[in-house]
């Protein structure tokens, strides 16, 4: 497995690598490297650079362990962006690592800024993705696999399996952004009014503040 985790991780930088050249969803960059300056206050499209860059500025180890599930999706997901390894600002790649539990779900959800491309490290998955035209394009998905998810699409992954399942994750901008739809939706705040929800979803108003009371932040 150590030998196959390796491969997965190197095709898919290479993979990742491709894409920001030829269609990368962030700017070009403009010069070898700008490593983000988390630090800064200065509001930019991106993050300013650091004068200083290091080793340290482009390794990341956090995609080699699964995470620590304990939520009620049964699913947890690993970022590596920007905001984790910041060599990566201005050069539009980035990845992920996905876990997920006997019966977990990554719910519905989008990436404004990127296609995703996920191989899978473990178990089985039931994946899909809904056009703009109201399509489902799903498919289910055995460890070697890979799927990919257009960018902005609302798509989810689903294991249905009775053990656990694991994918890496690649993605075409240093900081793809994601909006889950239920939670964007119910967990809003200021939150969405409900007539908004009840039209929406065309249930009544109890089932709406329900729906909320189960997304907002504990005390």
């Amino acid at each position: 497995m150590a030998g196959a985790g390796i491969l997965t991780v190197v095709m898919l930088m290479i993979m990742t690598s491709f894409c920001s050249y030829k269609v990368s969803a962030d700017p070009d960059m403009l010069q070898d490297v700008c490593v983000a300056d988390l630090a800064s206050g200065i509001s930019i499209n991106g993050f300013v650079c650091k004068k200083n860059a290091s080793a340290v500025d482009f390794f990341f180890a956090g995609l080699a362990k699964p995470g620590v599930i304990n939520n009620k999706f049964g699913s947890i997901v690993t970022p590596a962006n920007v905001m984790q390894i910041p060599g990566l600002n201005t050069l539009g790649v980035s990845m992920a690592r996905i876990d997920y539990a006997p019966g977990g779900l990554n719910p519905p959800h989008t990436h404004p800024r990127a296609t995703e491309m996920i191989f899978v490290l473990e178990g089985e998955l039931d994946v899909g993705f809904i056009t703009t035209a109201d399509v489902l394009i799903s498919k289910h998905i055995m460890q070697g696999d890979n799927f990919v998810f257009p960018r902005g699409l609302v798509h989810f992954q689903k294991n249905n399996g009775k053990v656990p399942a694991a994918v890496i994750a690649g993605f075409n901008s240093q900081l793809p952004g994601t909006q889950v739809i239920a939670t964007t939706l119910f967990g809003a705040t200021p939150p969405v009014p409900d007539n908004v929800l009840t039209i929406a979803f065309q249930i009544d108003t109890k089932e709406v503040e329900d729906i909320k009371s189960s997304f907002a932040p504990k005390k």
